[in-house]
């Protein structure tokens, strides 16, 4: 069974679930204190379950090439690695690359400290050149969100929750992982207003205040699921199997379920494929900036630390691009 395969089936990547996954055959040959340290990289260095798969997919990438070369792990070179990512590159996206070269170099720093290799061959690899100041996420315009959400049948507990998920990410501009990983009270009144709380990356807190329209959602989403009086529950749910999908479980919504979901309901709507968890992040971004939101207070409501990567998702000039384009006409 595949590494990815064992995890989805997990539907977890703990160190528990990591410990039930042989090593390598390139880690396993280099003796039980190599693969000691392995783990551990995977586990006590990284607490984030989505860059923990990540780097994992990415390691084993690597020393199964390194395997099929016959290279043992004391004997990489930086020519072995700038060879693999050269053929990499040929396979992946840029982005990709330098994620797989990252992980490769974090993995032999940690193996150097466990005195497991004396050089890191990753070091000295430049990974390809990236530049990107647009970003390839589909948005929707503000009548294409509207018929999004009027094409949601909010007559049971399952509709209410994909219309209350998808408000949640495009009033807050929301990553779909800090959303579903929301408690119940994590949606709060302070001082006569609601606030949302988010869980982000590296197990920080981002408060956002509620808009009312996400306010309506979510009441009317928390009555029907029975769920508001319970604080610890998770605020959305997964649908329970069979019974038309149309009741909830006590299990908490993944990220990949809500993929599912969002994929059915733009086809519903008979939007683009091509919509996806991170589009009502740019969908809302573009939004906000349209109606006069400067980008500083977009990053802020994003939690971007850079206004950088909030342009990414603004696509307020889309409009006038094409008006500019349909001139040119003879």
């Amino acid at each position: 069974m595949s590494t990815r395969a064992f995890i989805e089936r997990r539907k977890t990547s703990t160190p528990v679930a990591l410990a039930a996954i042989s090593a390598p055959l390139v880690i396993q040959r280099a003796g039980p204190q190599a693969e000691k340290i392995f783990w551990q990289f995977f586990t006590a260095e990284h607490s984030n379950r989505n860059t923990r798969l990540a780097y994992l997919r990415a390691a084993r990438r690597f020393f199964d090439w390194c395997a099929v070369n016959n290279i043992v792990l004391v004997d990489v070179e930086p020519v072995h690695v700038a060879a693999y990512i050269e053929t990499l590159g040929q396979q992946l996206s840029v982005p990709s690359v330098k994620q797989h070269l990252a992980a490769i170099r974090n993995l032999f720093d940690y193996l150097i400290r466990g005195q497991i290799v004396a050089i890191n061959p990753a070091a000295a690899v430049r990974g390809p050149r990236h530049s990107v100041k647009r970003g390839k996420t589909p948005v929707l315009n503000s009548e294409e969100l509207r018929e999004l959400i009027d094409s949601i049948d909010v007559s049971n507990p399952v509709g209410l929750r994909d219309r209350a998920l998808i408000g949640v990410m495009v009033y807050t501009f929301a990553r779909v992982s800090a959303a579903v990983g929301m408690l119940v009270e994590d949606y709060y009144s302070q001082k006569k207003r609601s606030f949302l709380r988010l869980h982000e990356k590296g197990g920080k807190y981002h408060q956002v205040p509620a808009h009312l329209t996400v306010q309506e959602y979510l009441d009317e989403y928390l009555e029907a699921a029975g769920i508001a009086d319970d604080p610890k529950s998770p605020m959305f749910l997964a649908a329970k199997r069979g019974r038309g999908r149309k009741s909830l479980s006590e299990n908490a919504l993944t990220r990949e379920t809500a993929l599912r979901v969002i994929k059915k309901v733009a086809k519903k709507a008979g939007l683009p494929p091509q919509i996806c968890n991170h589009t009502f992040r740019g969908s809302g971004i573009t939004v906000y900036l349209k109606n006069g939101g400067t980008i500083e207070k977009a990053a802020a409501i994003a939690a971007h630390e850079s206004t950088r990567t909030t342009q990414l998702y603004d696509r307020t000039e889309d409009g006038l691009t094409v008006e500019e384009i349909d001139k040119i006409s003879f």
